[in-house]
């Protein structure tokens, strides 16, 4: 397993996890879940998780790069599986204490019991999930934007206007879907997938004109997946301060805290950053859509 070394300072990682209590300042997202009382420590011994002693993390078949690397989560490359091992060894479990699992991303954010400890798979954090399941601090902000192939009828939009009229696509349950419904506003009803994967072959297939997807995505969609992607731009009203993905945990799960501390223990230190430039530094500036 390939893992590069985390930039932790130890003294103030044992202080930030001693206690489980929630922040009196959180970020803008915040722990975002009522989390039934906080276990008395934020240690492997102390968590209730799914199988003691072991941390049950969650993602998508199939998981894509940038945020994994060969769909294979457990190797610890790309940016969101760097990130679930270094919440992991924020929180005291080794390597070899983590299991992974794979849960379709609408099924996770449905209402009901868990098979996972936490889930990572690009989950925007919304007040409507927020009914039904808890999220962490976030640990990424992005913004949503508009992809397509050279000669299509999308390609060489320069706003919002040029894409109206046009056929576009997202993933079901996704913020790209919010957006393209709330923000872009197409003239005929979105065409709504159940994967991204779904999506990328209708737009290759000519079904559709465009697809909304997160930036990150579609810079590896249009560079690594499709004959011929562009990026039309990103949408500029992607949500307040851009979108922030969240790890995904049961509705008022003990862990939720724990988490969350976790999460902005490795924003303090540097390591979400220091993630970010190694996985996600290829995420160059795409025109803006308004």
């Amino acid at each position: 397993m390939r893992r590069r070394p985390l930039p932790l300072a130890l003294a103030a990682t044992a202080l930030a996890l001693a206690a489980c209590a929630p922040q009196e300042e959180p970020t803008d997202a915040g722990s975002t879940g009522g989390g039934a009382a906080a276990t008395s420590a934020c240690t492997p011994d102390e968590l209730d998780t799914l199988e003691p002693g072991t941390l049950t993390i969650a993602t998508d078949q199939p998981a894509y790069e940038p945020w994994f690397v060969d769909d294979a989560p457990e190797n610890g490359e790309g940016f969101e599986s760097a990130v679930a091992y270094a919440v992991a060894e924020q929180l005291g479990y080794a390597e070899d204490d983590v299991t992974w699992t794979r849960v379709p991303f609408n099924a996770a954010i449905q209402p009901g019991a868990r098979p996972f400890d936490f889930d990572i798979n690009q989950f925007s954090i919304t007040e409507e999930r927020q009914q039904a399941v808890d999220f962490s601090s976030p640990y990424y902000t992005v913004s949503q934007a508009v992809i397509t192939t050279a000669g299509s009828a999308a390609d060489g939009a320069t706003g919002l206007d040029d894409l109206r009229g046009l056929r576009l696509g997202a993933q079901v349950a996704t913020t790209s879907l919010q957006v393209l419904t709330d923000v872009i506003r197409p003239e005929s009803d979105p065409v709504v997938f159940n994967t991204n994967d779904d999506a990328k072959l209708a737009l290759q297939n000519g079904q559709v004109d465009a697809i909304v997807v997160d930036l990150p995505t579609a810079f590896f969609i249009t560079a690594a997946e499709l004959d011929n992607g562009v990026i039309v731009g990103q949408v500029e009203d992607s949500g307040e301060g851009g979108d922030q993905f969240g790890l995904l945990l049961a509705k008022d799960s003990p862990l939720t805290d724990c988490v969350s501390q976790a999460v902005d223990a490795l924003r303090e230190d540097g390591t979400l950053a220091d993630l970010e430039q190694e996985w996600l530094s290829d995420v160059a500036d795409a025109p803006v859509l308004s």
